[in-house]
């Protein structure tokens, strides 16, 4: 049997290539590790809705980390397990914050089962790389009046959006002015133009959420797995007993890793599988 008890996988450019396809080869290196008792677990920056269409053809029946650790639930009955608080006095420092760099903010809300998943201010035009990504995502958020100063509760992360120079200074501003507060980071999703800056309590990662579950089963740090690409993946490479990027990953994440893999477009996850399998 594989010394890793636990592989935790990262979607965008890890598990499915460029064109977001999952090939009938990832497919089969999943599978390969759950028949030889490996568990297997998605841990990805997508909201919980976005990751869900992943889990049938997996045939995954275990709890998904999303939001990059801030919401953990069980797909089939979409039970929460987890969910983080950006309690409202700091979300409101974070609104002020992204307003001053004249950004609107988007929150995150567990609410897929009403049927939306987010809440944005209204706005009529809003930023050109931020309209991209509502058109993309239309009918999943719900409009919240004076959102900016007046947040609905129970929100658990947000997110501005723009270009990578401007969100890595809102990035950098959130951190100076509200030192320990927060986990922030900018990235860029495949399929969207615009690069988020985005915003979870302080501690709360990918990583995080790992551990939260690693715990629930009795399974510690050396016997985990992660393979990812790319920043919001470097806590769970990191501190997993085997780190693992793809060959895509950005220099700081590969640099991380134990091992770098061949890209997403090179079904890289077979790799990562053999290389558990055969330990």
């Amino acid at each position: 049997m594989s010394r890793f008890h636990l592989f935790v996988v990262d979607i965008d450019g890890t598990l499915v290539n460029s064109r977001n396809a999952l090939t009938a080869a990832a497919r089969e290196a999943i599978a390969k590790a759950m028949d030889a008792g490996v568990r297997v677990v998605l841990a990805t920056g997508r909201r919980y809705g976005r990751a869900l269409p992943l889990v049938e053809p997996l045939r995954l029946d275990v709890p998904v980390i999303t939001a990059s650790g801030a919401l953990i639930k069980l797909p089939g009955s979409h039970r929460t397990l987890f969910r983080a608080r950006l309690e409202r006095p700091l979300l409101c420092q974070v609104l002020r914050i992204i307003e001053d760099h004249g950004y609107d903010a988007l929150l995150y809300s567990d609410t897929f089962e009403q049927g939306f998943e987010f809440f944005r201010p209204p706005n009529d035009m809003p930023e050109p790389l931020l309209a991209e990504f509502l058109s993309l995502n239309e009918g999943w958020w719900r409009d919240w009046p004076e959102l900016m100063v007046e947040p609905p509760e129970d929100i658990f992360a947000c997110f501005a959006m723009g270009t990578q120079s401007d969100m890595s200074r809102v990035h950098e501003d959130l951190q100076q002015r509200l030192p320990e507060q927060l986990y922030t980071h900018v990235l860029r999703s495949p399929r969207y133009k615009g690069y988020m800056c985005e915003i979870a309590p302080a501690g709360v990662t990918k990583w995080s959420g790992v551990r939260y579950l690693a715990q629930q089963w009795g399974i510690a740090d050396k016997e985990i797995c992660a393979v990812g690409d790319d920043v919001n993946d470097l806590p769970m490479i990191e501190a997993a007993g085997l780190g693992i990027a793809m060959a895509n990953a950005l220099p700081q994440v590969q640099e991380a890793a134990d091992h770098v893999v061949p890209s997403c477009d090179e079904d890289g996850i077979v790799e990562a599988v053999r290389l558990i399998l055969a330990s």
